[in-house]
């Protein structure tokens, strides 16, 4: 399995020299920022596993690049860590805008150590959510009282990429598809999130515990 890919915001550079040290010595693959405006353009255009975000910060606060992840195209779902002092004020703050995790200045190696293991599990669930397989198999979609074919190109636990006609943002779908290499049909409810290009995006929102259980051994298998 590849390393957790974590971004560390953090503006005080012997803290952000201290938190990369210790998380690439645990096998993380770490990317150390000491500004938050390149930060919220980074989060922007990759996908992390975790981002740690200092909450007093020039130019952008934690506050704010925690509100600009939760509506990243790619982060909306990554586990965040905040860093702060621990008042009841700021911590209501902090999860209020999308923070996931606290941990409470001044940061030490035990303290950044237990921090990870403690955190590491949701990360790694997060990336097997997010995960995509690409699968090239018909599917048939009903939007209303329409029936669209068509052909899936990738596949995560989340939702899936297809490409056929007639369908905009905000359509909600019913779609019907075979596993590869199996028979078993999935079928899901939907959210077309985008359309680009003769291809959609749609994020499902209701399916059986079965086909989720379906789609999850699918990934696991997929990821190894």
């Amino acid at each position: 399995m590849n390393p957790l890919k974590l971004l560390i915001v953090e503006d005080d550079a012997p803290s952000l020299e201290l938190m990369a040290e210790v998380f690439s010595n645990l096998k993380a693959n770490v990317y150390a920022v000491g500004d938050s405006k390149k930060a919220a353009d980074l989060v922007s255009m990759e996908k992390f596993d975790g981002i740690f975000v200092d909450l007093e910060m020039p130019k952008l606060t934690g506050f704010e690049l925690a509100r600009k992840i939760r509506y990243s195209p790619w982060n909306r779902s990554t586990p965040i860590v905040v860093t702060g002092n621990e008042e009841p004020s700021v911590m209501q703050r902090a999860f209020a805008t999308g923070a996931t995790f606290f941990l409470q200045k001044p940061i030490d190696r035990q303290k950044l150590s237990g921090l990870f293991l403690t955190v590491r599990g949701a990360m790694l669930e997060n990336r097997r959510k997010s995960l995509r397989a690409p699968i090239h198999t018909d599917v048939a979609c009903t939007v209303g009282t329409r029936t669209l074919n068509g052909r899936t190109w990738n596949l995560s636990r989340g939702g899936m990429q297809i490409e056929t006609f007639g369908l905009k943002v905000g359509d909600m779908v019913h779609a019907s598809f075979l596993l590869p290499g199996s028979s078993t049909m999935i079928s899901v409810h939907g959210l077309v999130v985008w359309v680009k290009a003769g291809r959609q995006g749609i994020q499902f929102t209701k399916m059986s515990y079965k086909n989720e259980e379906d789609i999850r051994d699918f990934m696991i298998k997929a990821e190894n």
